[in-house]
């Protein structure tokens, strides 16, 4: 068989048509329409150091690499994630706010339900975008899991309101707008505090795995990539946390016209705040 420059022109589509299909562990790494793709895809594949690992090995790297891009496996991590979150708004919600058991229930499988269906759903339609686009999936399914899953697991605040207090701290009603407020406050701070991380991590890790030290150890880049998200998330937990003070104030003309009515018929002008807890 001769290798010359050139390409047969079935070649040259069955390279398209991996591009289009997405990742094939079966397909070249390198374009087979240019020399060089040609000439980097022999170098690997008659690299001599393949011949001190035993084949059983290949073939159960092989089929790992496989399992975890089925869909199943995709849908399985997302519902342990999201069922992790939904765990975690929930712990962290107004305690003020009860929820029966048959509502926490109907919360959780909507909330995950929803927020793997979205995870899910961009992950297929980046699935023939760049590399690099394709590590940011993550972050875009974990913003748009987190605009679903914390509202569905709050969401009595949303239908019966939040307790509002006045500045000594007496009860003085609840308010569905107060909810969404604090809601929407939780929202943009998880999206901000999982950011950095899954936005700058996956370009600093693409630029690192360039380098020739880190091509000889492909091993150290897993543990490498945990390290610097704990180092972000470090940075990042209470930086996103201190966006808004835990305890929010609202404006009385800025509640429910009821809500409004029912504090000045009591207290008058001598209430022009309202607070509550917008939870974590």
């Amino acid at each position: 068989m001769s290798i010359t420059s050139g390409e047969s022109p079935v070649l040259c589509v069955n390279k398209m048509e991996a591009d289009l299909s997405g990742f094939n562990i079966d397909a070249p790494r390198w374009d087979q329409c240019t020399f060089l793709g040609r000439v980097k895809h022999f170098f690997n594949i008659t690299d001599p150091r393949t011949v001190l690992v035993p084949e059983r090995e290949l073939d159960w790297a092989k089929v790992t690499v496989e399992k975890s891009r089925t869909m199943p496996a995709v849908i399985f991590w997302q519902w342990v994630n999201q069922s992790f979150n939904a765990l975690v708004n929930y712990t962290n919600r107004n305690a003020a706010s009860p929820t029966s058991v048959r509502q926490m229930a109907l919360s959780y499988i909507t909330a995950t339900t929803t927020a793997v269906a979205t995870a899910v759903g961009m992950n297929m339609l980046t699935k023939r975008a760049p590399p690099l686009v394709g590590r940011w999936v993550p972050f875009a399914a974990v913003a748009a899991a987190n605009c679903v899953n914390i509202p569905m697991m709050r969401q009595q605040e949303l239908i019966q309101g939040i307790c509002v207090k006045d500045g000594n701290h007496n009860e003085i009603g609840h308010s569905r707008r107060a909810a969404a407020i604090g809601i929407t406050q939780v929202v943009i701070s998880r999206i901000t505090m999982a950011a950095p991380g899954m936005i700058l991590l996956p370009v600093i890790m693409e630029r690192l795995e360039k380098l020739h030290f880190m091509k000889k150890v492909k091993v150290l880049h897993a543990p490498l990539q945990v390290l610097l998200s704990g180092c972000f998330l470090i940075f990042m937990v209470p930086v996103a946390c201190g966006l808004f003070p835990q305890k929010c104030e609202l404006p009385v003309s800025y509640l429910e016209p009821e809500l409004q009515d029912a504090i000045r018929a009591k207290y008058g002008e001598l209430v022009p705040y309202v607070y509550f807890n917008k939870g974590l």
